[in-house]
């Protein structure tokens, strides 16, 4: 029986974590694809961004050679994103393991989702077996700091909106309680993070994780394809 995993991988040297550091407000998720050398491209899919500045972004990125518009739909944009800078450029520095790296990509798992944080990569994926899964995980026990956030039997249904923590739910509800989510808006950020008592970045990062979760369970399984 195989097994899905969510995990949060904190390296801060992953391709585009510059560009999810610059557009905090926006969700990064990519597909990365393989067979193209050592500088692969990347389908990036980004969501809750304004597009001059999530492309002047990519221009500004130490990491990002050239990047192409592919797509849109509504407040979706999904470019191709060409590195400039090859594996072990990106990461040499910072993981002594690149071999073991390149090795994963042809273990018995597929890497359903990867989210780009400004701390590292937040990824879903399918696993044969435990065996798999610990090799993933030990790799990057060793090589970065790794978070597991969930791990369940393949067979096992999540509820929709199980993936909601308190806190993100805490937020989800004063930020509609004080009307953020209205238009005009009724609130800002600074509002909402004076009632929790914290500040305005974690807030825009709690919200923004909270609707990708919501969008996961409830838009993302029906949403059409982007135009290519």
């Amino acid at each position: 029986m195989g097994l899905v995993a969510e995990y949060q991988i904190d390296c801060d040297a992953l391709p585009l974590t510059e560009v999810a550091t610059t557009v905090p407000e926006a969700t990064l998720t990519l597909d990365i694809q393989f067979n193209h050398g050592d500088r692969p491209p990347f389908l990036v899919t980004i969501q809750n961004g304004f597009q001059s500045t999530i492309e002047t972004a990519f221009t500004d990125a130490f990491d990002v050679g050239a990047w192409t518009l592919v797509g849109q739909a509504g407040d979706t944009f999904r470019y191709q994103v060409r590195s400039a800078l090859s594996f072990e450029e990106q990461l040499g520095d910072h993981i002594n393991d690149l071999a073991g790296l390149e090795a994963l990509a042809t273990a018995d798992a597929i890497i359903e989702r990867i989210e780009v944080l400004p701390s590292g990569w937040r990824q879903t994926g399918w696993f044969a077996n435990r065996d798999t899964f610990n090799e993933f995980s030990s790799f990057w026990q060793q090589n970065a700091d790794f978070q597991l956030l969930r791990l369940t039997h393949d067979d096992e249904s999540k509820p929709a909106g199980d993936g909601l923590t308190d806190r993100q739910r805490e937020a989800l509800r004063i930020a509609y309680k004080r009307g953020y989510f209205e238009i005009p808006r009724q609130a800002s950020l600074e509002d909402i993070a004076a009632e929790l008592e914290i500040s305005a970045s974690s807030v825009s990062e709690r919200l923004r994780r909270a609707q990708t979760e919501l969008i996961e369970e409830t838009v993302a399984p029906t949403w059409p394809p982007l135009p290519q």
